[in-house]
């Protein structure tokens, strides 16, 4: 276990490293988590090594969202105080979304000539 996590973890550092060195716009964990990628996919025993420890840190990914509720509670009075221009702000781009998403995908689908009522 203790090794599948420093590998883990090492690909994390690596991503951080390679992101601030290069003033990259990505963040480490995230290149890390790409470079992770191509590395189990060509490797099978890092599959393997790798595999229970991800699937353990999956079943417990919920603990994640602890921290997010704890802030969420913490700051109840803003919440309260802004609620009204938040949840107008997250109905509007929601649907603003939902529209450019639907825009998007007419204009490409008639510039391959490909339509969905086909």
């Amino acid at each position: 276990m203790v090794p599948a996590l420093a590998i883990i973890l090492l690909f994390q550092l690596v991503g951080e490293v390679v992101s601030r060195a290069l003033h990259m716009p990505l963040p480490g964990p995230v290149l890390g988590m790409i470079g992770m990628v191509f590395a189990l996919s060509a490797s099978e025993g890092l599959r393997e090594l790798i595999r229970p420890v991800a699937q353990g840190l999956l079943s417990h990914l919920s603990l994640l969202f602890v921290p997010a509720g704890v802030g969420v509670v913490a700051h109840i009075p803003t919440l309260v105080s802004h609620g009204l221009a938040l949840a107008l702000s997250l109905v509007l781009s929601t649907l603003l979304a939902i529209v450019v998403g639907a825009v998007t995908f007419t204009l490409v689908a008639r510039a391959v000539r490909s339509y969905p009522d086909e």
